[in-house]
């Protein structure tokens, strides 16, 4: 009699109905992966073989298949919460267990470690200086203390170092009734600006001590009498007592309007003499406080005074007061003082066979023989994916779909049931045959 078919029916459609409720319960869990049952017949084994008049005598649960398909992606309002677009795993560390998930809800434990809700480290490369430096992965820490000032011209990571400016001067000025420079005359101890018809131009820009203290640097621009000639001048704080005269440095122009005096120049501000001029006391910042002005670029043509880049390298001390994670997974923390330095970067992980990972719950999984080792690096390298910030990974079950297959299965459940049913109607006709 066929009880054992329709039993081993039963079974399966159980386990079935398993999987399809287990993923209807997941519907709403950030990064879960939906499953499918997989089923298999069973036939006897014989050692001749099997014959054309062969009978299966069942079936059974081959086995449950995650579904890695990438699923919806919902913002959030937590700049630390991420989502994957495309391959890969965060790599998780609790205690040096090391497993991986797709859930990307993230915040900060109080030592300043980026956690998930089990208070599983989230791991990446350590940056240092705000430069990624580390090869191996670790878990990442947000350092939260304030960064130290950096006086203009001695930033270590800065592409150039001072004041970098490219400026267009009018050919077309005239120093024609224009005032002696030093228009009014300073006076010692005094406050200092010129008269505006002693220059032409001007143009000014915030400046650093070694101590985060801002200092106004004005430059001024005034036509020389020789063709294709200008005057520089400049005045810091409104006073110039304290300041190396940048007028021996003139800007000499081509007749094609390029700039060919050599660069840099450089200036020289005695911060000393400032404070004394302005009646303020004396501090500890290193002075005097000297660095380049770099006009490379600056030309000399037909249009009006117009500043086309301006910017020093130097800062004031900052506060952290708030984080960003780019689409490559690096870290920025953004200080009071407008900077943003790297805090470290986020690691994937890929496998080449996701679907051999073993299943811990709470979105984790941990590598396996069949799973294969995990492939780590940046995000948007080799086959992994994109980070969102300030978004999660929805669960990628089709909830449509789950419900027919509730109705299937339960089909498949009643009809195996009623096999039996049939197989134990004909087993009570054969008892009662006399």
């Amino acid at each position: 009699m066929a009880f054992q078919q329709g039993l081993s029916g039963l079974g399966v459609s159980s386990k079935a109905l398993d999987v399809t409720s287990n993923n209807i319960a997941n519907a709403s869990t950030v990064g879960y992966k939906g499953a499918n049952a997989h089923f298999g017949d069973v036939y006897a084994a014989a050692l001749n073989g099997g014959g054309a008049s062969q009978i299966g005598i069942g079936v059974n649960l081959a086995a449950v298949q995650q579904q890695f398909n990438q699923g919806n992606i919902t913002t959030t309002n937590n700049p630390l919460d991420l989502s994957i677009n495309g391959a890969g795993f965060y790599r998780m560390d609790k205690a040096g267990a090391t497993t991986y998930t797709r859930n990307g809800q993230f915040h900060l434990d109080k030592s300043g470690y980026i956690v998930n809700d089990q208070g599983m480290k989230l791991t990446g490369y350590i940056a240092q200086g705000g430069v990624i430096t580390a090869a191996t992965p670790a878990p990442l820490q947000i350092d939260s203390s304030a960064i130290p000032p950096v006086a203009t011209g001695s930033n270590p990571t800065s592409s150039f170092k001072g004041i970098k400016a490219n400026l267009s001067l009018d050919s077309r000025a005239t120093t024609t009734g224009m005032l002696p420079w030093g228009t009014p005359a300073p006076v010692a101890g005094q406050p200092w600006t010129p008269d505006p018809k002693s220059y032409n131009w001007s143009t000014a820009l915030t400046t650093f001590d070694s101590l985060g203290n801002p200092h106004n640097l004005t430059m001024y621009f005034r036509k020389a009498a020789t063709a294709g000639d200008w005057e520089i001048y400049a005045n810091v704080d409104g006073t110039d007592a304290a300041l190396s005269p940048l007028s021996s440095n003139a800007l000499n122009f081509d007749t094609s309007g390029k700039l060919t005096t050599v660069m840099p120049l450089n200036i020289s501000i005695d911060l000393n003499g400032i404070n004394a001029a302005l009646g303020k006391p004396v501090n500890a910042a290193v002075a005097p406080l000297t660095f380049d002005i770099d006009l490379t670029g600056t030309g000399q043509y037909g249009q009006a005074f117009g500043t086309n880049r301006l910017e020093q390298d130097g800062y004031a001390p900052g506060n952290l007061v708030g984080l960003s994670v780019g689409a490559d997974g690096v870290v920025q923390g953004r200080y009071s003082n407008g900077k943003s330095f790297a805090q470290g970067q986020v690691v994937l992980a890929n496998f080449t066979n996701p679907n051999g990972l073993l299943s811990m719950g709470n979105n984790q999984w941990v590598e396996t023989s069949d799973s294969g080792p995990p492939l780590v690096g940046a995000p948007q390298t080799s086959s992994l994916g994109t980070l969102t910030a300030a978004s999660v990974e929805e669960s990628n079950v089709d909830l449509t779909a789950e419900l027919v297959n509730l109705i299937t299965f339960q089909r498949n459940y009643q009809a195996n049931a009623q096999s039996i049913k049939t197989q134990d109607q004909i087993m009570q006709t054969i008892v009662n045959l006399r």
